[in-house]
This record gives C-alpha cells, sequence and structure tokens, in this order.
C-alpha cells in the first residue's frame, strides 16, 4: 500500500512514503519541526485507503531526508523544497502542513502566481502564534544536546514535555525519531543548525504569512488543538478576518501536535475537508 521513494528537493534529497493510485486525487503531508514523517503514518495510511495518491516526505535536516551541507535551513529552502515535489505531479495536491511546514505550504501558496494547489489544510499553526508557546517548543528540542543514554531516557523527556499523553509501551515508535551515533548515544532525526535557524529567522511576527494568507484563493481549512500552547484563541480570530472563507475545526484534548494527541479525531476532520473538496464527482 505504502512504499518509499525519494524526490530531489533544493540540492537535498528528501526521503517519502507514497501511497495510492498516482492518477488518484493527490495529497502531500508535510510534518512538523523535529518530527519526521513517520508523524503522519496512520494519517496517511487512512488516506490512500480513502482514494487518495499520498506523499509524506521527511523535511530536509529531518528524519531521512538529507541535512542540508549549506546549512540552509530557512523559511524559503522548504518552500523551494515543496515546490521540486509538487514539480513531479501531473495536477495539483492538497497540501497539509503541520506547525512549520504549515508556514512553507501557506507561504509557497500564497506567493506563487499561478496555482500551485488544490486545497490547503493548516494544522495548529497561523499567521501569528504564541510567541510563549513556540519557545516552550523550541527549549525542548534543545534540552538534550548531548544526546540519550538510551532510548528510555528519551521517553523519559517525552513523557516530561508531554505528561497528558500515555507512555509507550514499546519503544519502536520513538527509535524512529532517534538515531544513534558512533559515541553510542541517542540524538533526535534532525539536524541541530534547524532549530538555530529557526531563532535566527523569527517567522513567528508574521507579517508575511499573513500577506500570504490574504492571496490563498484555494479551499483552506485551520485544524487547532483546542488545548493548543501555540495558536491562541486570537490567532484564529486574525486568521478567519484574514481569510473570512477558509473552514476552521477543533480536536478535543490535544495540544499542538495533534495528529499524535488524536490522530483518529484528526483523520476525521481532514478526511472530511478532502473528499468535499477533492472527490466532489467521485473522481477527484
Amino acid at each position: 500500500m505504502v512504499r518509499t521513494g525519494r524526490f530531489a528537493g533544493s540540492g537535498v534529497t528528501l526521503a517519502a512514503d507514497i501511497g495510492g493510485d498516482p492518477a488518484a486525487p493527490p495529497v502531500i503531508l508535510m510534518h512538523g519541526g523535529g518530527q519526521t514523517r513517520g508523524s503522519w503514518g496512520e494519517s496517511a495510511k487512512g488516506l490512500v485507503r480513502a482514494g487518495y495518491h499520498v506523499i509524506s516526505f521527511d523535511l530536509r535536516g529531518h528524519g531521512e531526508s538529507d541535512w542540508a551541507a549549506d546549512g540552509d535551513y530557512r523559511l524559503d529552502a522548504f518552500v523551494a523544497d515543496l515546490h521540486r515535489v509538487i514539480a513531479t505531479l501531473s495536477r495539483p495536491p492538497a497540501l497539509v502542513g503541520a506547525s512549520y511546514s504549515g508556514f512553507a505550504a501557506l507561504i509557497a501558496v500564497g506567493e506563487n502566481e499561478t496555482p500551485l494547489a488544490s486545497a490547503l489544510v493548516l494544522v495548529d499553526v497561523t499567521p501569528t502564534v504564541d510567541e510563549d508557546g513556540a519557545e516552550s517548543i523550541i527549549r525542548f528540542m534543545e534540552s538534550a544536546p548531548h544526546g540519550f543514554g538510551s532510548i528510555e531516557e528519551a521517553a523519559d523527556a517525552v513523557s516530561a514535555y508531554l505528561p497528558h499523553r500515555p507512555r509507550p509501551r514499546g519503544s519502536g515508535g520513538l527509535a524512529r525519531n532517534l538515531r544513534k551515533r558512533a559515541d553510542g548515544r541517542y540524538y533526535w532525526h534532525w539536524d541541530p543548525e534547524f532549530i538555530r535557524a529557526v531563532r535566527r529567522e523569527r517567522v513567528f511576527d508574521g507579517p508575511r504569512l499573513s500577506e500570504a494568507a490574504r492571496r490563498v484563493k484555494i479551499p483552506t481549512q485551520l485544524i487547532r488543538g483546542s488545548h493548543s500552547e501555540v495558536v491562541t484563541a486570537e490567532a484564529v480570530a486574525h486568521f478567519r478576518h484574514l481569510m473570512p472563507a477558509s473552514e476552521y475545526a477543533e480536536v478535543g484534548a490535544a495540544r499542538h501536535m495533534i495528529a499524535g494527541d488524536s490522530n483518529h479525531g484528526f483523520a476525521a476532520i481532514v478526511g472530511d475537508f478532502l473528499d468535499r473538496h477533492l472527490m466532489q464527482d467521485g473522481r477527484g
């Protein structure tokens, strides 16, 4: 159902999971910063079963994709990678971008002069975000520069950061987000230079993102975790002012990483939105 493939990004090679009939409506899934394409595992399979052609790729510097040799993790580099993936398709895809990837998807769609995508889903990300909430995520990503002595030690760190989630019974899922280096220690599966670039760029003030949002003309949905530490009610109101035709949904009992907190609820909302906008005639 799902195979592993690779795409040529902008100076990097991107690892991806690809599934479904290539003739079906395409959907590109983009995970959040510090995650991997494994974050979309069940959602991707569900969309394939629903009749979509799904591409879920690791961002540059994340998972099994290349780290940028020149350290280029500016937002525009992620946008350029997305353009390269879209160029391999025969028709515009729906884009589902979580967190930092949502910024990239919004810029790609809003700043392109010709239609780039068929629909846009922003997962707990808006042109303006709560800086304290974003800072808490960044601090967690910076909190283990020397890695972990074991997968269990990494699991302890995650449990302390996400106490609302049940501790995983096995270590397989977490192991996919770690890489064991020559020193025998486990490190997160992303390039530390990424988070340094995020701090330098400070994309959270939003003017560019707000302008891009004003220019989006395709069906758009914002999905927020009801307990999000990043997207506030004020940020939602601002977004809906910028994009009055957009749709909005909340996932109950979910924080910023919605798919991990409530995958079933999240998948149902995304599936309904895509079905209504991409499958009206049964063929997409």
